[in-house]
């Protein structure tokens, strides 16, 4: 066991509501998280405390959203961190779970998000792979439709969100995993592609196949360094964590002009 002290600084729900604020949170709007927990430093009572400050500025009137994707329900043939032996592709496929969006866990997008996910009352929305989940007075809304052949476009809750006046809040997290930026690729000239995952039908579990724009976060990054030093961002720091917070409809119509011209689309 360690006995090395935490680096801190600690984090409370007031500290980091407080933090919030500041930052310029408002009660009653609609807000896109996304976060990396360790970087806010030690967070007394840990993600739940998070979630519980966050519900806090919001407030009744308010909505919290959380991407709780399950990109492991996939083809494995596009495996690769790590791939598996392409003699067990059609077991798996076989075999996998069909997306349930009361069990089926987030996966790859932190611990945040599931906390979201299994929180009372959280509504979750019906992609196999590209769920998202919401807490508060709009969550129904935003998150009913999300079509299985749009993982993060016009049928999805990102579109929905645009709508509602969202902003972005990157919680220690960057540019990187900004999903608002995916909508943009729906707007643009974007090859196609097979998509392929686990789900339920009307006759039962299936595994399918459907056409989807081909979704790539490459250069997400550069993206939004243009896009913070072009137009208005508000950056700060929450616990120990840098974070951004800012218009999501500004930053896919800014990603919408930037993607052709710095990032061209490929072949498919």
């Amino acid at each position: 066991m360690s006995t090395t002290p935490p680096a801190g600084p600690l984090c409370t729900r007031g500290s980091l509501a407080a933090d919030l604020r500041t930052l310029g949170l408002h009660p009653g709007e609609t807000l896109l998280l996304h976060t990396s927990l360790s970087s806010l430093g030690w967070v007394c009572g840990g993600a739940g405390t998070v979630v519980r400050a966050l519900l806090d500025v919001l407030g009744d009137d308010g909505t919290l959203v959380v991407p709780t994707h399950s990109g492991d329900n996939s083809d494995p043939a596009n495996w690769g961190n790590p791939p598996v032996p392409e003699g067990w592709w059609a077991d798996i496929r076989a075999s996998m779970p069909a997306y349930d969006a009361r069990t089926t866990p987030a996966f790859g997008v932190g611990v945040l998000p599931e906390t979201v996910r299994t929180w009372p009352g959280a509504v979750r929305s019906a992609h196999p792979q590209t769920s998202f989940a919401a807490l508060g007075a709009r969550a129904a809304g935003l998150m009913d439709g999300h079509a299985p052949d749009c993982r993060l476009g016009e049928r999805s809750p990102l579109a929905r969100l645009e709508e509602a006046g969202a902003r972005v809040l990157l919680l220690g997290a960057g540019f990187d995993s900004c999903t608002a930026f995916h909508l943009a690729e729906y707007r643009i000239p974007t090859p196609q592609a097979d998509n392929s995952f686990a789900a339920m039908t009307p006759t039962g579990r299936r595994w399918l196949t459907v056409r989807d724009t081909a979704i790539s976060a490459d250069r997400f990054d550069a993206l939004g360094t243009s896009f913070e030093a072009e137009r208005p961002v508000v950056r700060g720091t929450v616990g120990a964590a840098p974070s951004r917070l800012f218009s999501l409809a500004e930053a896919v119509a800014y990603a919408t002009s930037w993607l052709p011209k710095h990032r061209p689309p490929t072949t498919s």
